[in-house]
């Protein structure tokens, strides 16, 4: 196994290639399903009305999905690297767009989404099992991410292993939960088709596209696979397929467990409730079912979290290795062979978060440039085919142009629908990725001072 690489006369200590296939769907589903699919149905509910309009828009998120993992699994394949998207952004459009992505991911994207699981399981699913003050609320997010980050830390395999196994329990867990309410709810098949879907018009389209919007979110996660690129064995197999084969499976558990949800309940009532999975549960086997979904989703939060630690680390590895982030972040532990410090960064940062509770505004800033960065990493195929001809490509794009073209009509779509209906929000999100610019100068200046003070031999 390679440890060591030469640049520029130097060893370069490389992160160890230990990831298999299985751990490559485990981040992606366990990543994916967080508490999306246990509260997002509502939303779609209140949207489109009719059942065969809901599980439409399940399988059409599920589908422009996939068409987006089609076209990063090309881009994976052909640059295995440590930092996924940061690595395809800075090679098709230079270093300063890929500093703004890595510098938006750990300032709010991944820090915040960390912080938000963090709150969410101490606050308002753990209760359900425990009395918690405030202050133990907040003491137990914070031991909830030095658990994770503690994992993570003594080793990629641990953090692996702890993936496969929350991911295992989760996605068990989900279709177990289908299965109680087929079999003891009772349940009405006129449900499924009850209201029929009206007559096409723009209205209908205008809530069809913002219920499209909040499936992106319950589906989003799999891109995360590709910042632990550079960990994966035979990664322009493993990493393409693992992607899509996750996604898949993923598609499959949302449908199952929305038609589950409508069996017991009409699409009236979920649009009424905002936690349909306790709901249907409860019709199914009474007030127990409410703490069964409590416990999953505590299982389910512990696995989203725990992809974010095991794989956004990477991203920040590959900028400071890059000299464009601090120097620090890109030391690899010399027992463990993790990114350690960059993880006790991003830890650090998602406890301050968690604390202050700034996350949940940070959190809504972001969107708008957060699928910017999604459209512009689909657009890479398209330009490094032309700017890179010659790049080895072991898995090319199936259906390419017109699969990376509609996913980023789709994520552009998604930005603009956040600048229309949240404007200031988007302002503000794009003053925090601004922000790095002055970041990234600075960073430059100085490795160009220390490349030229090595160069003088000083």
């Amino acid at each position: 196994m390679e440890k060591h690489s030469w640049h520029e006369g130097q060893p370069v200590r490389k992160l160890p290639r230990v990831l298999n296939r299985f751990d490559i769907i485990s981040i992606v589903i366990g990543g994916v399903i967080g508490s999306g699919i246990f509260l997002v149905p509502s939303q779609i509910a209140q949207e489109v009305k009719a059942p065969l309009l809901m599980l439409a828009v399940w399988v059409v998120g599920g589908f422009l999905s996939f068409l987006g993992a089609l076209t990063f699994a090309e881009l994976g394949a052909a640059m295995p690297e440590a930092g996924g998207m940061y690595i395809y952004l800075r090679e098709s459009y230079g270093p300063l767009l890929s500093f703004l992505f890595g510098w938006t991911l750990f300032l709010v994207i991944d820090s915040g989404a960390i912080a938000t699981l963090a709150v969410a399981f101490s606050a308002n699913y753990l209760p359900y099992f425990f009395k918690m003050t405030p202050w133990m609320s907040k003491l137990v997010a914070v031991l909830f991410i030095g658990f994770l980050a503690t994992v993570n830390y003594i080793g990629v395999r641990w953090g692996a292993n702890l993936q496969n196994l929350l991911t295992l329990i989760k996605t068990t867990a989900l279709v177990g939960i289908c299965l109680i309410i087929f079999i003891f709810g009772q349940g009405n098949p006129d449900n499924f088709v009850n209201p029929e879907p009206g007559k096409f018009s723009l209205n209908l389209l205008s809530s069809f596209s913002l219920a499209l919007v909040a499936t992106f979110w319950a589906y989003k996660g799999w891109e995360s696979a590709t910042y632990s690129a550079g960990e994966v064995k035979r990664p322009e197999r493993n990493l393409p397929l693992g992607i899509l084969i996750g996604l898949t499976v993923i598609i499959g558990l949302y449908l199952l467990a929305n038609l589950a949800y409508l069996y017991v309940l009409p699409a009236s009532e979920i649009a009424r409730t905002p936690r349909v999975a306790a709901e249907a549960m409860q019709a199914a086997v009474g007030p127990a079912g409410a703490s069964i979904i409590s416990l999953v989703i505590l299982f389910s939060i512990l696995g989203a979290a725990n992809q974010n630690l095991l794989c956004s680390p990477r991203v920040y590895f590959a900028m400071s290795r890059d000299g464009l982030f601090f120097k620090g972040i890109s030391k690899i532990h010399p027992r463990f062979l993790t990114p350690h410090v960059s993880i006790i960064a991003i830890s650090l940062w998602s406890i301050v978060l968690s604390l202050t509770g700034t996350f949940e505004q940070l959190f809504t800033y972001v969107i708008f440039g957060q699928w910017l960065f999604f459209g512009l990493t689909a657009a890479s195929v398209f330009i490094l085919r032309k700017k890179r001809p010659d790049l080895p490509r072991p898995y090319k794009t199936w259906g390419y142009p017109l699969t990376p073209a509609i996913f980023i009509l789709a994520a552009f779509f998604i930005s603009l629908n956040s600048l229309i209906k949240e404007f200031w929000n988007a302002v503000a999100g794009l003053g925090i990725i601004l922000l790095g610019i002055p970041a990234y100068f600075y960073w430059k200046r100085k490795k160009e001072k220390e490349a030229k003070l090595e160069t003088s031999g000083y």
